[in-house]
């Protein structure tokens, strides 16, 4: 029997090294209010709260005409990961990819294999034949063996905990959480993606993008789906669509639009012995102003007889494509869900589509009276052989959560939209600036801050505990070690460092604070540094207390503000 999570309280892990202190003053995104559990004249505990963790969902399109475009993604991933592993960003994040088949009546099992909405891990090697489309299509060395470099062995998914499930198993995603991958040893993420990221050319035509979307997230919270814990409540949650055409994401009770012997009030060819893609478009979106170009064409929730359903209407039982609502809904209540550990911690949602390089959306009648036949409209982006439909259902459910994070699918480098997703999730992936203007202790070296605090880890339902400072050598420098602060004795699996050198005040190159809170006048920065293989229970939560400094507007003259 299976339950679902959606609705219950997530878990949150701890990363082990940056860390978001909850003050308005370190990110510009702003977070939850403090938490002050100590009110003292002289200290006071602010409660950190990690956001290192990050969950990428790619839903990419794998109908007959996406073989260069997931070439494309693939010899591109690395600067989506490079930005992800950056120095001080150092995210632990977990990649999955699903597909837009999630079966239609014109698209017979046995033909088309639809993953409906499962994440898809398996080496592009061994699937030559989903990159063949028909007798003509043969895509399997440009979007796979040219890029695919990697041997079974070195692909093969190592055994992995979730929060839902602490015995170690292969999942079906990537991953790299504290600096441990679940590739094997030498494997580096990106060259993986470029043979797991390919799901070939074998998939429907009649693309269910965003209900595919709604199920990956669906079994990612239903226990006992192989998907199950992929998400993880305190990370940032991060939604590409790769695609060239409109979404086709219909209602099951009214199948018949695609059937010859059905209603065909959206082909483009009543006449015809089978629909066209056209009637995704028809079915979906309702378009004014001139055919040539269009002044705007917007979502449509249409009933089965062609009528657009009026306000207020039962869109989710009449309507033949499934509302926006329902998507937007689903993807908020998991947004609304990570509030309630970071109240203003944003989903972000991303597309690849038929848009041109400045994100513009063109929408007019083909001039190609076949593209015309097979789309319902002309393409809004072309390129070469790449033409590719204009977004509308797509766009507005993007613009719910990412406004206009649109990118071009025709482009022939997908590096500037990759880095720019990877860019706005590390923009939710903060230092840990203490939010207060602590005392300098020692006034014999005056430009130099020595802090007075203590740090203590709570895990969920536990008294808190004390967290040790890590360990310094004799002349006071932090210990650093394979990337990594050193634990103060064999017994301890977490400790902290207090960042206070601004200006090279220091020799100590690991007590640098880093230039986002040097930059806003911050004086003390902390970093959690956990032993590999021990990251924090579910729920735990980590607090610092610091002596303040008496005279702060003195001391700390514009605290918080940007330089």
């Amino acid at each position: 029997m299976m339950r679902s999570k959606l609705g219950s309280p997530f878990a949150l892990v701890l990363g082990a090294a940056a860390l978001v202190v909850g003050t308005t003053g370190c990110n510009p995104h702003p977070l939850k209010p403090v938490e002050t559990d100590i009110q003292q004249e002289n200290e006071t505990q602010l409660r950190l709260t990690v956001n290192k963790d990050v969950d990428v969902l790619f839903v990419i399109d794998n109908s007959g005409s996406m073989g260069e475009e997931q070439a494309n993604l693939a010899q591109n991933f690395d600067a989506f990961i490079d930005t992800l592993e950056a120095e001080g960003v150092e995210a632990n994040y977990r990649i999955g990819v699903t597909t837009t088949d999630n079966g239609n009546p014109r698209c017979q099992p046995g033909v088309t294999t639809p993953e409906g909405g499962q994440l898809q891990l398996s080496p592009c090697t061994s699937r030559p034949t989903e990159f063949q489309f028909g007798t003509t299509v043969d895509v399997y060395d440009l979007a796979c063996g040219d890029i695919c470099t990697l041997t079974d062995e070195q692909l093969e998914i190592q055994p992995t905990i979730t929060d839902e499930d602490p015995v170690p198993s292969p999942r079906k995603w990537l991953e790299n959480i504290e600096g441990r991958s679940n590739l094997p040893e030498g494997t580096d993420t990106a060259a993986a993606f470029a043979c797991f990221g390919p799901q070939g050319v074998a998939g429907c035509g009649f693309e269910s993008t965003l209900e595919s979307m709604n199920l990956a997230l669906s079994r990612a919270l239903t226990d006992g789906e192989p998907e199950f814990g992929f998400l993880r409540a305190s990370a940032i949650l991060a939604i590409v669509i790769v695609t060239d055409e409109a979404d086709c994401s219909h209602n099951k009770d009214y199948d018949t639009i695609f059937e010859p012997d059905g209603e065909k009030t959206f082909w483009f060819d009543p006449e015809a012995d089978q629909p066209t893609s056209a009637v995704c478009w028809n079915a979906g979106v309702e378009c004014t102003g001139p055919t040539n170009a269009y002044e705007s064409c917007v979502v449509a929730n249409k009933g089965v007889n062609g009528n657009v359903l009026p306000e207020g209407a039962n869109a989710a039982q009449d309507a033949v494509l499934h509302p926006i609502s329902r998507y937007i809904d689903r993807v908020q209540g998991i947004e609304t869900d990570k509030q309630t550990l970071n109240a203003d911690q944003e989903v972000i949602v991303a597309l690849i589509g038929g848009v041109a390089d400045d994100g513009s959306i063109f929408y007019a009648d083909s001039i190609d009276p076949e593209f015309q036949e097979d789309f319902g409209i002309g393409p809004g982006c072309s390129v070469g052989e790449t033409n590719a439909v204009p977004p509308v259902r797509l766009a507005e459910f993007t613009n719910a959560f990412s406004e206009e994070n649109w990118f071009s699918v025709c482009s022939p480098d997908y590096t500037p939209a990759l880095q720019a997703v990877a860019d706005r999730i590390t923009d939710q992936i903060q230092p840990a600036c203490y939010g207060e203007c602590v005392r300098d202790t020692d006034e014999s070296t005056p430009d130099i801050v020595d802090p007075e605090c203590t740090v203590e880890e709570r895990p969920l339902n536990e008294d808190p505990r004390r967290v040790p400072e890590c360990a310094r050598d004799g002349a006071g420098a932090y210990e650093f070690v394979d990337g990594d602060y050193v634990m103060p004795s064999d017994d301890d699996n977490v400790c902290y460092a207090m960042l206070i050198d601004t200006d090279g005040q220091t020799p100590d190159p690991n007590d640098d604070m880093s230039d986002f809170c040097n930059d806003r006048n911050f004086n003390l920065e902390f970093q959690i540094a956990r032993r590999v293989g021990f990251p924090a229970a579910g729920g735990t939560a980590i607090s610092a207390t610091c002596s303040l400094a008496d005279f702060s507007a003195l001391e700390c003259p514009n605290l918080g503000a940007e330089n």
